[in-house]
């Protein structure tokens, strides 16, 4: 995510400019020293330091951003926000709705730009949706549904990583998959107000290292399946799963409305399908939607439409939204604040599958 992100400022300034800032990289740090001077070489960071905090407390760092694994992402942030420091943080935002609120709350306090890397709301798909929702043509909105499944973890021989722990990972296939559908389900319907889960581990061990033969225990989910409740009445189904047999990146939904629906598929990133009620009743259907410069974000990118975007495409309008936000002073959804409402989210999700039963999350 280092790479990505630094990436994704090298391309935000090419692409709109110098009229939200130029990026500075002042200085990197990685446990892993060789790591940091790698990072140096190649992107041109002016400084390196094997310590986080030496990042969080310099004179010369206006922002710093956050890519570690999940479980360290509060205490960098928490520090750099002690220090008047803007931060990006990758989602999450930590492993707890309590330091999530206590980040947001710290954010809001100090005045400064925090923002949560939860790129799939910069996507000009989920926009294009989002004001298709908002702007009343579906009707009433009934349902959402939708999945985010991957196999990368089906082979039960590859060896446990952080991501199997969960004072490191915070949980599994719900936290690393199903938060981004989270994202996207309250970026377009609005809050969940009650959820109900079920989890299981399909592997429950795997070794400890690549060929071994000792074993280490798989702390946390594989699978999640969770029905949910929104404020504005509606219902849906949120699931996701890391060993979902041949799914390579397949995050997924469909909202149906009393006079429309509309369905997307991440691995097809440049077609929305909608339907609309009021078509004529011999032509009535699905019709596919390409993504042209008329949606948000897409013109950065090509000048017509039905030629693809991609993954490092959505964290580069990340980036300009943030550099928009610093410089411009312009609003931003995904800070601390939205990172704690998912956050929150998925710690309902977790406790209703371990009580088997219906939890509020407002």
């Amino acid at each position: 995510m280092g790479k990505a992100h630094s990436s994704a400022f090298l391309d935000e300034q090419m692409l709109f400019g110098p009229d939200y800032g130029t990026v500075e990289f002042e200085m990197v740090a990685d446990a892993n020293e060789q790591s940091a001077r790698a990072a140096q070489r190649k992107i041109g960071f002016r400084r390196v330091s094997a310590d986080w905090r030496d990042v969080v407390t310099d004179p010369d760092v206006d922002l710093v951003d956050v890519a570690t694994p999940n479980a360290f992402h509060y205490e960098a942030a928490k520090a750099a926000l002690e220090n008047g420091k803007h931060v990006y943080c990758e989602k999450p935002l930590s492993i707890s709705a309590e330091q999530s609120k206590e980040l947001a709350e710290l954010a809001a306090k100090k005045g400064v730009v925090n923002y949560v890397g939860y790129n799939n709301t910069m996507n000009p798909a989920n926009a294009y949706v989002r004001d298709l929702v908002k702007s009343g043509r579906l009707g009433s909105i009934m349902r959402f549904t939708g999945t985010y499944d991957q196999d990368q973890l089906l082979d039960e021989s590859l060896p446990i990583t952080w991501r199997h722990i969960n004072k490191l990972a915070g949980c599994g296939a719900m936290g690393d998959l199903g938060s981004h559908l989270m994202s996207i389900s309250q970026f377009i319907m609005g809050d969940i107000q009650a959820v109900n889960a079920m989890t299981t581990t399909v592997f429950p061990e795997r070794p400890k290292a690549a060929g071994s033969s000792e074993m280490s225990k798989v702390e946390n989910e594989d699978i999640i399946t969770c029905m949910v409740e929104y404020v504005n009445g509606a219902v849906g189904t949120i699931a996701a799963s890391r060993v979902a047999t041949g799914r390579k990146n397949y995050l997924a939904y469909e909202i149906q409305g009393t006079q429309g629906a509309v369905t997307y598929d991440l691995e097809r990133m440049g077609e929305v399908h909608v339907y609309f009620q009021s078509d004529d009743e011999a032509d009535r259907g699905f019709r596919k939607v390409l993504l042209n410069p008329r949606h948000k974000g897409y013109s950065a990118f090509q000048p017509a439409g039905g030629i693809s975007i991609a993954y490092n495409d959505m964290k580069i309008l990340e980036a300009h939204e943030l550099m928009s936000a610093l410089t411009q002073g312009t609003p931003y959804i995904c800070d601390f604040e939205f990172g704690y409402k998912i956050d929150r989210t998925v710690a309902a999700v977790l406790e209703s599958a371990r009580r088997r039963e219906w939890i509020k999350v407002l």
